[in-house]
């Protein structure tokens, strides 16, 4: 008898899934090295992690055409700098690089539209 009621409450009492990864992007992997926050420094899983990848200007746009001016070469392309950055979800969320989904908006597995066109080399 008491199994018969324990088995029901189980199957009543079933945690609900948030996402279909669980928030991670491990599948079969096991374990992932953690990785440092950019803003806050919290460990944070390497596939959980909101990863985006930075490419700039070493020099910022005012300063780019005053060396412009004062070179020698007419086209020398000034370096950009290339990094990687890790965050955790709380500072993704805070700093508006992720946005909170409703649960229909979850579902959604394609990647929002840029909003920005990059401008084609002349």
């Amino acid at each position: 008898m008491d199994d018969r009621i324990h088995s029901s409450l189980s199957l009543q009492l079933r945690m609900v899934k948030k996402r279909r990864n669980n928030g991670r992007s491990k599948h079969n992997c096991g374990h992932t090295k953690n990785v440092r926050c950019n803003n806050c420094s919290r460990c944070v899983a390497k596939d959980k992690a909101v990863k985006r990848f930075i490419v700039r200007n070493i020099v910022d746009a005012a300063s780019l055409r005053d060396m412009a001016d004062a070179s020698v070469y007419k086209s020398y392309e000034i370096p950009k700098v290339y990094y990687k950055q890790f965050w955790c979800v709380s500072c993704a969320i805070h700093h508006r690089i992720v946005r909170v989904r409703s649960s229909e908006g979850r579902r959604e597995r394609m990647r929002p539209r840029r909003r920005f066109t990059r401008q084609q080399k002349k």
